[in-house]
């Protein structure tokens, strides 16, 4: 995937946002691939907005989950969020 090349969410047509992935100090292990994942911070997206609802009836809990893109692998997955602001902290760029 190229420098400029622009990620787009399947759900809402919005570009996705380049979002650091938390690394662990002291040699800790991780699962990320990557040093950077891009995920749909669009609030009215109806993967995030549908998430509550799917979480609340399925197990009773009050999260949400928006998408993301592994630029390493291309695979995409959703990432747990427990409010509109999670996550929001370590944006790279808008």
């Amino acid at each position: 995937m190229s420098k400029d090349e622009k990620h787009i969410c399947p759900y809402c047509k919005s570009s996705m946002t380049k979002w650091r992935t938390p690394q662990m100090p002291f040699g800790g292990s991780t699962t990320w691939t990557s040093e950077f994942l891009y995920i749909c911070f669009n609030d009215e997206c109806p993967y995030f907005v549908g998430g509550w609802d799917w979480m609340w009836n399925n197990y009773h809990r009050s999260v949400s989950y928006r998408h993301t893109l592994d630029p390493s692998t291309g695979l995409t997955s959703p990432i747990p969020v427990s409010s509109h602001s999670s996550l929001k902290e370590d944006i790279i760029e808008g």
